[in-house]
């Protein structure tokens, strides 16, 4: 039986999204326990395998779905229209449940309790922002990364969330799916889920603001074009 281009397309969504989410929540518990209490340490790990796996999956499966393996970046090539509003929500709808599946993966290999509720406390203005840049960062490497070099999106991509893990003071989550899914992990990873819609909410408004500030850094190149 062949699957139709976009039964494939939300097969790799659904996939990267698992895979992604079995690498943050794993190499979290992972650096945890490696780390002696050092949670530096364990950040770092936790860091170094995200970067590594988003360059590997984005470069798989790109050519199958785009790789999004986010509903914030699904949102913003829906606004973009590249994609149709139809496609968006089934995009969405197999990250948040690939998110979950990958959540499962990792507490199965570590031995944890598959069903879990986070009780990391992660709230207030700073980290709200820090949700913002993150994913207006995010958004905007990839917009502007696809007209510069198309090819270097997935190092791109994967060298952003790395710095984004230091430079904001939430860890740069940038991904809803991803926030969802580390709301039922009471690892290293993992967020109390009362506080997960703000940072939901924030990455949506990052990735509108990123579209904004693409169209207009390409306005002219966009005229230049038509004319």
């Amino acid at each position: 039986m062949t699957w139709s281009p976009f039964a494939r397309a939300l097969l790799a969504e659904w996939l990267g999204t698992a895979v992604l989410l079995a690498t943050v929540i794993g190499s979290g518990i992972m650096g945890e326990t490696l780390a002696g209490g050092n949670v530096a340490i364990a950040l770092l790990g936790n860091t170094i395998a995200t970067g590594a796996i988003l360059v590997v999956l984005i470069t798989m499966l790109g050519p199958v779905s785009g790789a999004h393996f986010n509903p914030a970046v699904t949102l913003a090539f829906t606004l973009k229209k590249d994609i149709s509003w139809k496609r968006s929500a089934a995009y969405i709808l197999v990250q948040v449940l690939g998110g979950l599946v990958g959540m499962l993966a990792a507490h199965y290999m570590f031995e944890e309790p598959l069903f879990q509720l986070s009780q990391n406390i992660r709230t207030g203005d700073s980290q709200w922002f820090s949700e913002g840049v993150a994913t207006f960062g995010l958004v905007l490497t990839i917009l502007a990364t696809l007209r510069a070099k198309p090819s270097a999106v997935p190092m791109a991509v994967g060298l952003y969330i790395t710095a984004g893990y230091w430079f904001t003071a939430s860890t740069s989550f940038a991904n809803p799916a991803v926030t969802i899914a580390r709301s039922f992990t009471d690892t290293f990873s993992g967020i109390l889920p009362a506080h997960a819609p703000m940072f939901i909410i924030a990455q949506f408004i990052g990735a509108v603001i990123a579209l904004f500030i693409a169209n207009r850094l390409y306005a002219k190149e966009e005229l230049g074009a038509r004319s």
